[in-house]
């Protein structure tokens, strides 16, 4: 593809200034000098490079495009945005560009509610007429092809989850924990549940017996009084039953079970039903809030900790007309048990009942397993058939179910299982059915990376649509039903671009061309495109363009520019992405930020980032997440480090192998990629192997901290943010896929926890940490640097953010922070090492 704006896109090229780092004395700036000092090469540029000025964040690089929608007409896209030059506590505003791009429109706040129903998301009807949609908790009924609006509903209470019944006659709608139906032509509104806490009445009646017994007879015998208000009692029951005749049949949860959700099929006569359950016996973590509006510290409860009890679900099987629940019973079969990737034999199209023979297989039957995910994933259009999607709660195993309305039967499509842990880029989501079949659609990693599948209601007949050592990373289906659209990592595994195919699988078209990420989601009557594009050195922007009969030859025309004309005077690089080895041989990607790239000569140092969050994607051709560290690299290579971002071992985006080479032990093979890119940086870079640096956030921070305490010889300094100290005290979803449970494996605990080797401190840390952080709580930290005094550790600080959460939001904390990393660096490995006072190591 091409662009009307080549401009804004300059390819990656080296300032060509005077090559002369900036030193700084041996005491450093102090607190306004660093955060306002900016490198000598850099000064002729009109964007100031500090870090003060970095760490405005969304005030100079804007808050891109999101929530693409069109209107039903495909005459407009609206989008949430927010150009650079706003405050950074600024949240974006509405705008829309019609189809064929031009000047976006921002919407006041009158104009932007009036839309709101035009754009938002909602089920269509069979014809695909009307679409219906909950805007501010109401209902809302669009008629596409007049632009028409009706109102359904308007209540205090909120009404959610619309869709159509199969012939379009009515909506569906939760209220509460109920389902409700309203007819399209202005009927009634029905009430079609009755969900009710606790067990039937009639299940805790009990006649009395013996001496409780004998003595009501004996009232009844003796008073008329008693007998007239039995009487009465009988007489207010009748009465009672008779008007709940008219009302649906009560369905009854436990008693601290809510309904999460209500999913009619098309006919309107089953349902699928979920309920849940939060533990009471869950201890919860209290984060303190220091800096409050009533002065007084107030706290929050935020969640339990790994191994914890945790919420538990189940779905079932709603008769709407009788109020019967089957319950089904998502056991593993022996088959799937036992065997290794979905795919072998034995592990699908096994046929069994809801209820007691509820799992795959009939006669197989084993205890079923507690779940950590459960979810309905939809029904056919014809109504005979749902999903059910199940996850074990050790997460080892998925398991794909189609269930029969009629009668509940289950037969399970799909398995997988992993000694390690299952998961994925289409994990769970990537899950539906082929429009008007009986033939399911799923992503699974069975051969190692992500692929699309499809199978039979019945379980026959599956088939692998895509190939590769690549991914499916999203799947949908356009509104005319005619094909899949996928997103991918085919081209590379630095590159995101979109693709048609059929739903057997062939005629795959690449739709969108160049470097980057494209998102694209097409206009309802298929003829333009909405692109959400970015590349390594600019932010995400709306393109437009026409589809035409080679879709991949459609021009781009750019509609937003999001970043502040000042920033875009300074330019910007794309990262070179290099490949070091490893010791094991695996070649690990990275992106590498040169002095020379900035027309600077190298330090003699080098730092390497270690991006957050285990399994995430930073090594690629598009806008990082990492944006401020994005900059902030720059101005350490304009100041004369050579800096390395790592896609080590657990990141996103090179398959299942990579994804969970960390099980068991967090800090192992993922730290060893960062020792052996210190390698890298000494043998490829010239950097002095005395004078390498780290840091990173949360998993970043981690990472950090392990390699400080356990690889003394490789890092000199480092500075850990918001960092994880002991697993033991993260949260249960993250941390038993790739640990198991504290209580049940304590050695991959000890081995992945920093608190354990903080006795092999040598070099230089900073921790630094948000004060009312709700993911990694404060108290982390807090226990570390107890662990750190009682060990006599002396070459450590801490800085602490009073009103910070987990992601640093005022640009005054970020600026702080950041200034204390490169002052940690300046004195450490820096141009002010040689001249800081001895002491340390």
């Amino acid at each position: 593809m091409t662009t009307a704006v080549r401009h804004l896109w300059p390819l990656r090229r080296p300032l060509l200034f005077a090559a002369a780092p900036l030193v700084f004395g041996a005491a450093g700036l102090g607190a306004q000098g660093t955060a306002t000092a900016e490198p000598e090469v850099a000064r002729a540029i009109e964007f100031p490079l500090t870090i003060r000025s970095i760490m405005r964040g969304p005030e100079i690089v804007g808050q891109s495009p999101q929530q693409l929608r069109w209107t039903d007409d495909s005459r407009w896209i609206y989008f949430r945005w927010l150009p650079g030059g706003a405050e950074w506590h600024a949240r974006r505003e509405l705008y829309r560009v019609p189809a064929e791009g031009g000047e976006p429109e921002r919407l006041d706040e009158a104009r932007a509610d009036s839309a709101a129903v035009y754009f938002a998301r909602g089920d269509l009807s069979p014809d695909r007429r009307f679409r219906v949609s909950s805007v501010d908790g109401d209902l809302y009924l669009v008629d596409r092809r007049a632009m028409r609006v009706r109102r359904l509903t308007e209540t205090v209470e909120p009404e959610r989850s619309p869709r159509f019944s199969g012939d379009g006659s009515r909506v569906f709608f939760m209220r509460g924990e109920n389902l409700f139906s309203v007819a399209t032509d202005g009927g009634g509104l029905r009430q079609l549940t009755d969900v009710r806490k606790g067990p039937r009445p009639e299940d805790e009646e009990k006649k009395a017996e013996g001496q409780k017994g004998f003595l009501e007879e004996q009232q009844q015998e003796l008073f008329e009084h008693v007998r007239v208000e039995k009487l009465r009692e009988e007489r207010r029951d009748a009465d009672r039953e008779r008007r709940e005749s008219k009302r649906p049949e009560p369905i009854h949860l436990a008693k601290d079970e809510r309904m999460q959700a209500i999913e009619p099929d098309p006919t309107g006569r089953y349902a699928a039903i979920t309920a849940s359950n939060g533990p009471p016996e869950a201890t919860q973590t209290i984060v303190p809030e220091w800096v409050t509006e009533s002065g007084y510290t107030e706290e929050r409860e935020v969640r339990a900790k790994v191994g914890d009890a945790q919420e538990s679900s189940r779905i079932g099987l709603l008769e709407i007309a009788s109020g019967d629940v089957t319950w089904l019973e998502l056991a593993r079969s022996a088959e799937a048990s036992t065997e290794g990737q979905a795919g072998e034999e034995g592990q699908a199209g096994e046929e069994g009942e809801a209820g007691e023979k509820g799992e795959a297989g009939g006669e197989k039957k084993v205890e079923s397993p507690d779940l950590a995910v459960i979810r309905f994933a939809g029904w056919n259009d014809a109504g005979t058939h749902g999903l059910v999607f199940a996850v074990d709660f050790d997460y080892k195993e998925w398991r794909l179910y189609a269930v029969e309305a009629a009668t509940g039967g289950l037969t399970l499509l799909d398995s997988l299982r992993d000694d390690a842990w299952v998961g994925g880029p289409c994990f769970q989501s990537c899950v539906g059915w082929v429009p008007g079949s009986d033939r399911a659609y799923y992503v699974s990693e069975a051969t190692g990376y992500a692929h699309l599948y499809t199978i039979e209601a019945d379980g026959s007949d599956r088939r692998q649509l895509t190939a590769g050592e690549w991914e499916v990373l999203r799947v949908s289906i356009p509104e005319d039903r005619s094909r899949f659209e996928l997103h991918t990592s085919e081209v590379s595994p630095f590159d995101q671009h979109f693709y048609t195919m059929e739903f057997d699988g062939s005629q795959r078209t690449q739709v969108t061309r160049g470097t980057g990420r494209f998102a694209v989601t097409p206009s309802p009557d298929g003829t333009r495109l909405a692109i959400r594009h970015d590349r390594a050195n600019r932010p995400p922007e709306l393109f437009v363009a026409a589809r035409g009969p080679d879709p991949g030859a459609a021009g781009l025309e750019q509609v937003t520019v999001s970043p502040t004309v000042e920033w875009l005077t300074f330019p910007w690089i794309e990262p070179e992405i290099v490949r070091f080895r490893a010791k094991d041989g695996t070649q690990v990607p990275a992106r590498i930020y040169r002095p020379s790239d900035l027309g600077a000569e190298p330090n003699g140092a080098g730092v390497i980032f270690v991006h957050g969050a285990g399994y995430l994607h930073n090594v690629h051709h598009w806008w990082s997440n990492y944006y401020r560290e994005y900059m902030f690299h720059h101005f350490l290579a304009a100041s004369g480090y050579t800096v390395l971002d790592v896609d080590y071992r657990a990141s996103a985006g090179y398959g299942r192998d990579w994804r969970t080479a960390t099980h068991r032990w967090m800090g192992g093979v993922d730290l060893s990629d960062q020792v052996d890119g210190a390698g890298y940086l000494v043998s490829n870079e010239g950097v002095d192997p005395r004078r390498i640096g780290l840091y990173g956030g949360s998993y970043g921070g981690f990472i950090t901290l392990m390699a400080l305490f356990t690889e003394p010889e490789t890092f000199e300094a480092g500075a850990a943010l918001r960092s994880v100290t002991d697993w033991a005290h993260y949260n249960h979803r993250y941390t038993s896929r790739i640990l198991n449970l504290p209580q049940e494996d304590e050695e991959a605990y000890r081995m992945s926890s920093p608190i354990y080797f903080a006795e092999g401190l040598q070099g230089h840390l900073l921790i630094a940490h948000g004060m009312v952080d709700t993911n990694v709580h404060f108290s982390d930290v807090v226990r570390l640097a107890q662990r750190l005094i009682e060990l006599g550790k002396e070459n450590w600080e801490m800085a602490v953010y009073p009103v910070e959460n987990h992601g640093f939001v005022e640009s005054a904390s970020w600026t702080d922070e950041y200034r204390r990393i490169y002052e940690l660096f300046d004195r450490t490995i820096g141009a002010g090492r040689d001249a800081a006072p001895a002491g340390g190591r």
